[in-house]
């Protein structure tokens, strides 16, 4: 039975999604995911304040492409008007969805009243998700935590009062604001929420998901409708692809070879420097070349090659000495 979002999103059985992720979603990022079985995938998180007064980065942010449909256009923020507007201009950009960040905990969102401050004030964040929800016609989607802290997990109350007023799906992060990212996530509040009888919407389960084993045995154990893949796909793409692999066949794909590495890390590249010119595009590629080539021995003297090069030529150049290199480690 597939998965759907709205009446015309269909995921298929059971999908996997791509957390957007700040500095890290952007469409380079998302190509790659996409082209290794990511199934929807979201804009790095945009501010409504942002949106509303133009702000060059926040307005490139709202970049997608065809080739990434199904895609979501995230965004966040502290005041109802505000993201009522920013819907109004995310909508133009024209996504399949539009969702709502009421999970990210860094300072300087979530102690401005956006993010996962909002799960201090459910009553706030019910009346903000009516206003996204009126000012778009796309399906609205929310993304947030299991509450703010260890004595506050209101996410078995977030899910249905979001629910009533009408989001089309939720994924849940297994961790609290207080959290951070440190500890483990904890998805038995997600399969709790998930078993509620009255919660009909696709629930997403995120955190911690960083092997094949994982996933399968979560999807069996938690129950989640999908699940989101965030921090595991930096610099390795195929997870999903693995993961699906394992799901239709019941076996293990084998890891990517030194040439796949290289031939992704290149198009991620070039795909960076189309989209954000090549002194951008470069400098920004430089946080993903030690994901792309983890667990490679003795890589080090190229990474710190890869990571001084102004070049795209240059560039290359150490990307194809890179596979002739290391052609036999897989």
């Amino acid at each position: 039975m597939s998965v759907k979002i709205g009446n015309n999103i269909d995921l298929g059985e059971f999908p996997l999604l791509l957390a957007p992720m700040e500095d890290v979603s952007d469409p380079p990022f998302r190509y790659v995911c996409k082209k290794n079985g990511a199934d929807l995938m979201y804009t790095e998180f945009i501010s409504s304040e942002g949106l509303i007064r133009h702000a060059a980065k926040s307005k490139q942010k709202l970049d997608i492409f065809e080739y990434e449909r199904p895609i979501g256009i995230q965004i966040f923020g502290s005041d109802i008007r505000s993201m009522q507007e920013a819907t109004e201009i995310a909508t133009l950009a024209k996504p399949d969805l539009i969702d709502i960040n009421y999970g990210c905990p860094v300072k300087n969102v979530a102690c401005r009243g956006a993010g996962a401050s909002l799960l201090q004030d459910i009553d706030k964040m019910v009346a903000m998700t009516k206003a996204v929800i009126k000012a778009t016609h796309l399906p609205v989607t929310v993304k947030t935590r299991l509450g703010w802290d260890d004595h506050t997990k209101n996410i078995y109350e977030v899910a249905e009062r979001l629910q009533d007023i009408g989001i089309q799906a939720l994924s849940i992060h297994g961790r609290t604001r207080a959290q951070l990212y440190k500890g483990q996530a904890d998805w038995s509040l997600i399969k709790q929420v998930k078993r509620n009888p009255r919660i009909t919407i696709p629930i997403f389960g995120n955190g911690d998901v960083d092997s094949v084993e994982k996933a399968a045995a979560w999807r069996m154990e938690y129950e989640v409708d999908g699940i989101m893949i965030g921090r595991a796909a930096i610099g390795y793409p195929w997870i999903f692809r693995e993961i699906k692999h394992f799901f239709e066949t019941g076996t293990y794909l084998e890891g990517p070879t030194i040439q796949e590495r290289v031939h992704n890390c290149r198009i991620h590249l070039h795909k960076s420097i189309e989209w954000k010119g090549e002194k951008t595009g470069i400098f920004e590629m430089r946080r993903h070349y030690a994901n792309y080539f983890k667990g490679i021995p003795n890589f080090k003297e190229y990474r710190m090659k890869l990571v001084s090069l102004l070049n795209v030529i240059e560039i290359d150049e150490v990307l194809d000495e890179i596979s002739s290199t290391f052609e036999e480690v897989a």
